[in-house]
């Protein structure tokens, strides 16, 4: 894949995504970036977690939006949070610095383009401190080679869809994030497609399907039963 050749795009909401051709795919839903990752990952995910230091895990890193607002909710929420992103291949600093989610009435604050920056800044392979509340190591890496050396209790599912990506989106690799969660661990994504599903309750988790960001009917939420 070839970052060279994203192109930048105006979502729904007024807020960026990439469009990358040779996949015919956008990194966010076009019917609105921020809101997608809010409904999936934040509201779906990340506060459905009731601990007070949590662990988080991204699968498909991207343009840093699912860790920008992970970053924002942790401080506004007073918890603790320790992120992992992976992505096989980072944008350029160029294209980040492109990127207007700072400038959304959603995140728009005093220091949000500070801390999306700092995110940005972070050097991949080395967990960093960007506040008291949010610590953040981003990993280089293929899928299918991480070793999940941590427990995690969040999880964000964000590869591109299975049509497009489908190496991805393996029983062998859900199986391997289920035995990596700790009891109670969330799993999110966008997908909502039945052999997804599938591969979910075969790894173990308890699926459910709820209602999708707009522009989508249905999302995925696995959970990892006490």
């Amino acid at each position: 894949m070839n970052n060279n050749t994203l192109f930048l795009k105006t979502t729904a909401d007024g807020s960026h995504t990439l469009l990358l051709p040779e996949m015919n795919e956008h990194y966010h839903s076009v019917n609105g970036a921020v809101q997608e990752s809010i409904h999936v990952y934040l509201e779906a995910g990340f506060n459905q977690c009731r601990k007070s230091e949590i662990r988080v895990l991204e699968m498909g890193f991207g343009t840093g939006l699912n860790a920008l607002l992970t970053a924002i909710a942790a401080e506004h929420q007073k918890i603790k949070v320790v992120y992992t992103g992976l992505e096989k291949f980072p944008l350029p600093q160029e294209i980040i610095n492109r990127l207007n989610y700072s400038e959304i009435p959603a995140i728009k604050g005093s220091t949000s383009n500070l801390l999306f920056q700092s995110i940005h800044q972070v050097n991949w392979g080395k967990l960093v401190s960007i506040n008291p509340y949010f610590m953040l190591e981003k990993i280089q890496t293929d899928f299918r080679e991480f070793n999940f050396p941590d427990k995690y209790d969040v999880v964000y599912y964000d590869a591109f869809a299975p049509d497009k990506q489908p190496e991805v989106w393996s029983q062998e690799l859900f199986d391997n994030i289920f035995s990596a969660m700790n009891q109670g661990g969330i799993i999110t994504t966008y997908c909502a497609k039945g052999i997804s599903r599938r591969m979910l309750q075969q790894a173990g988790f308890s699926v459910e399907r709820i209602p999708g960001p707009p522009g989508k009917r249905e999302m995925l939420r696995g959970k990892v039963l006490d």
